[in-house]
């Protein structure tokens, strides 16, 4: 698949990006146009240097998106049909892909064929649909991690799989460009093989990545016939190593990771709709935008949650509403905003990558690795590139190259400044010791 070694995504929820009611019934019945206003972004999307769109959920349903009452009707807090065409339209105008937020685990407590099994019972068959437990002597649908608004599908029936094999299809043929699997961690690994057989063969050039944070990736992949899923163990060991000032996991976890680029590309991030914000995460901010460097130098589909770029600060909490400070409607106008000099940082690394669209799929190599300095080497397009993350009070003297990005103060050539980072370009072929 051709267009994804080169897609680097803009990671959107829309309901909080759009400052979207919290509830369905708060919206009372009204539709509202706001896809609109996330087209008004496409714009700026691209100047960031991103060619896709990562939506989260934009269907019906009750509250934040993941308790889906219709998977083929756009959410009215967003919009409609003609909303979401244009959307599309629009990104694929400029050259934007488009990704599709897929809650296929479990459904919310209105979805119509729950609801029918409820008033019918668990022995018919709309009770197939999930899976059913014995709850103080009656029999209760299973709920998806203890959430009572979240109803776990059965994935062994046939009709499941059909439904979300249509679902899958119906958006593909409206436009979408590929699907992001939420809770595939969660889904036997041969449901998807199942379900993803008709989209395949309808729109053989698709996407679909799965969310997992924990197992067995590749062999994950391997088993259930998605391209990709999400890279939480580098996510982890990218902060932690940095606050921790101890590059040493960081480069377990690199060696993990290139295992997993020679099987397949993993999606790589910072921050997502369900994670504390980069800003918020790493302790000291002169050590943010080293995050930044590794996600852009490291192979992989990089995605950026939106406002990362521009600093936004947000702690997700384990309470009720605890995710909406991550999750934060986005300015109208741009001069609102206040992380520009964040923002053309990520652009700047960006326009690396972009100059050198080898590094999506590159080999890495570490070529030293201290607490407090790592230095990595890639030869890409003809270019031997070299990363150079400084944590430490002093300033470290590296070989002489062309930089290409660096942090402020750091643009000597040959020097990377106390608590800097640069990327160099060394010649071709030449050695980065």
């Amino acid at each position: 698949m051709g267009w994804i070694d080169h897609a680097i995504w803009w990671h959107v929820y829309p309901l909080g990006f759009t400052g979207a009611e919290h509830t369905l019934r708060e919206a009372g019945g009204t539709v509202r146009h706001r896809l609109a206003d996330l087209t008004s972004w496409l714009d700026y999307l691209v100047e960031l240097g991103c060619n896709g769109l990562a939506l989260g959920p934009i269907f019906l349903s009750a509250s934040h998106g993941y308790d889906t009452i219709d998977h083929y009707t756009v959410d009215p807090r967003l919009g409609d049909d003609a909303d979401f065409d244009r959307l599309v339209d629009q990104a694929h105008a400029r050259g934007i892909k488009v990704l599709l937020d897929g809650v296929f685990n479990h459904v919310g407590r209105d979805f119509s064929m729950l609801q029918r099994a409820e008033a019918n019972g668990p022995e018919s068959d709309a009770a197939a649909w999930f899976r059913w437990h014995d709850v103080d002597g009656r029999r209760e649908p299973e709920t998806f991690e203890g959430h009572e608004g979240l109803v776990a599908l059965n994935h062994e029936h046939p009709a499941v799989v059909d439904y979300v094999s249509d679902v899958m299809t119906h958006w593909l043929d409206r436009g979408v460009d590929g699907w992001r699997l939420d809770a595939a961690y969660a889904v036997p690994a041969e449901f998807w093989a199942r379900a993803l057989a008709a989209p395949r063969q309808a729109h053989p050039e698709f996407w679909a990545v799965g969310e997992m944070i924990h197992g067995e990736y590749a062999d994950y992949v391997d088993a259930s016939g998605l391209d990709s899923v999400t890279q939480y163990e580098l996510w982890k060991a990218i902060w932690s190593s940095i606050n921790d000032v101890n590059f040493f996991e960081l480069d377990h976890a690199l060696g993990r990771h290139a295992q997993f680029c020679r099987r397949f590309l993993p999606l790589t991030f910072l921050g997502n709709h369900d994670v504390t914000r980069l800003a918020s995460r790493i302790e000291r901010p002169e050590h943010r935008d080293h995050a930044q460097a590794l996600l852009f130098f490291l192979p992989g589909v990089p995605s950026i949650y939106y406002g990362d770029e521009q600093s936004f600060a947000g702690v997700k909490e384990e309470r009720l509403g605890g995710d909406d400070e991550i999750r934060p409607p986005f300015p109208r106008d741009g001069d609102a905003l206040h992380g520009w000099d964040t923002y053309h940082r990520v652009q700047e690394l960006i326009s690396v990558r972009r100059r050198h669209p080898g590094l999506q799929t590159a080999e890495i190599e570490v070529v030293a690795v201290e607490n407090a300095w790592l230095e990595l080497g890639a030869t890409v397009d003809g270019a031997r590139l070299r990363l150079g993350l400084n944590l430490a009070d002093e300033p470290r003297t590296v070989p002489t190259g062309q930089v290409l990005a660096a942090s402020d103060g750091s643009r000597t050539p040959g020097t990377i400044a106390a608590h800097g980072w640069q990327v160099a370009a060394l010649g071709p072929g030449s050695a980065a010791d």
